[in-house]
């Protein structure tokens, strides 16, 4: 639903917008919707967004947004991870109220899933 003043979308780069799909569509299920060579979108992930190609990427280390995916088993999605190509850059450890790691999906973006 979209409301006033409320995070409506995203948008991350991709140095390898056929391997970052690739790697959302093997790790997590995810669908995209093609807009041109430069661009696809997703939706239905819990936050509608797209990869847009250019040669950045974004990492919180450098002051880039951390988008937080969740899991109901994270050692399964962290090997589901592994398995896709994402490469961990922060093992599972706990923070209060739950678990979680940090990867690099193949275009070098840095995103994170968390569990209770």
């Amino acid at each position: 639903m979209k409301e006033h003043g409320k995070i409506n979308y995203v948008e991350y780069a991709a140095k390898d917008l056929t391997a970052t799909k690739a790697f959302f569509e093997k790790a997590f299920g995810w669908s995209f919707l093609d807009y041109g060579p430069e661009y696809a979108a997703f939706s239905d992930q819990g936050l509608d967004g797209g990869f847009y190609q250019a040669a950045l990427t974004s990492k919180a280390e450098h002051g880039g947004a951390l988008i937080v995916l969740f899991s109901e088993n994270l050692e399964e999605t962290l090997a589901a991870v592994e398995d896709a190509g994402g490469k961990i850059v922060k093992p599972i450890f706990s923070f209060p109220g739950g678990r979680r790691f940090h990867f690099e999906e193949p275009s070098g973006n840095e995103l994170a899933v968390w569990s209770e």
